[in-house]
């Protein structure tokens, strides 16, 4: 198992950069906003990236790899195999989507997720921008669920190759034909859905949580009926975006050091 796993993890880091690349090129041949971001802010993004690359490897990785090793020993042998693994990744795709919601939620945690919304453009770039803290955070999350779910490696590092692609898909700027993307959306998050998540309007951005498939903010009351414009601005509410420095110092400082620029307060009770 334990060899299958090291060979997942490989062939996750080829198929990443594989889509990745795919959907940079997408977008670019294909843009759904002619406005494009700017190659510093696509920098900023990667740099971001470069720092929770380097945590993975130190943290996210084996923290997985002992959280599986360390499970709760309670699954029948029915839900092993494919079964196992497809339970696995409609679990985590549920769980990711509170998670998520939580992030918007509890002022601690929107603390280090208000750096992915800071973004004032969407593309693929934008799917890789996020605090090291808040990795950090999803992974002990994400290492307590392992043990109580008694979930392997190999369902871990598919959902994660999941993730990725899906997120890359719905921050693109990528252009589909209508009808593609109105069926699409039925089934998974799009563009079209995931874009109304970043517009800087609170009502939007608190809502549309869902990563993969697009059932859960339906079935929770959290789907936005905004629909996605050009012209409609990304970002947070009342805030701006900042340089990289600022980006990875501002969850720690106090929001009367931040300002001129604090975002949004989070005393709300919680997304409507």
């Amino acid at each position: 198992m334990e060899d299958t796993a090291y060979g997942v993890l490989e062939n996750k880091g080829y198929v990443t950069v594989l889509w990745l690349a795919l959907m940079l090129a997408g977008e670019r041949l294909l843009p759904a906003v002619a406005r494009l971001g700017g190659w510093r802010r696509i920098l900023r993004n990667a740099s971001l990236w470069g720092l929770n690359i380097g945590l993975s490897l130190a943290l996210v990785i084996p923290l997985s790899y002992w959280a599986a090793d360390t499970a709760l020993d309670w699954r029948p042998d029915w839900l092993g195999g494919w079964t196992g693994l497809l339970v696995d990744l409609l679990l985590l795709d549920f769980l990711i989507y509170w998670w998520h919601r939580a992030n918007h939620v509890v002022p601690v945690l929107w603390r280090f997720h208000e750096i992915h919304h800071l973004d004032e453009f969407l593309d693929v770039s934008s799917a890789v921008r996020f605090h090291f803290g808040e990795v950090a955070l999803s992974a002990v999350f994400r290492a307590l669920v392992i043990v109580l779910f008694d979930m392997s490696i190999i369902s871990v590092l598919g959902f994660e190759t999941l993730v990725l692609a899906l997120a890359a898909f719905h921050h693109s700027n990528l252009r589909l034909a209508p009808g593609l993307e109105r069926g699409l959306s039925r089934i998974v998050v799009t563009p079209s859905i995931h874009w109304v998540h970043h517009h800087a309007v609170r009502r939007d951005t608190d809502s549309n949580y869902a990563t993969i498939l697009s059932l859960w903010d339906r079935l929770f009351g959290s789907r936005s009926p905004t629909t996605r414009t050009a012209g409609m601005p990304i970002g947070v509410e009342g805030a701006r975006d900042h340089a990289f420095g600022m980006l990875v110092v501002r969850p720690f400082l106090s929001r009367r050091l931040t300002e001129t620029n604090p975002g949004r307060p989070r005393t709300d009770p919680g997304p409507r």
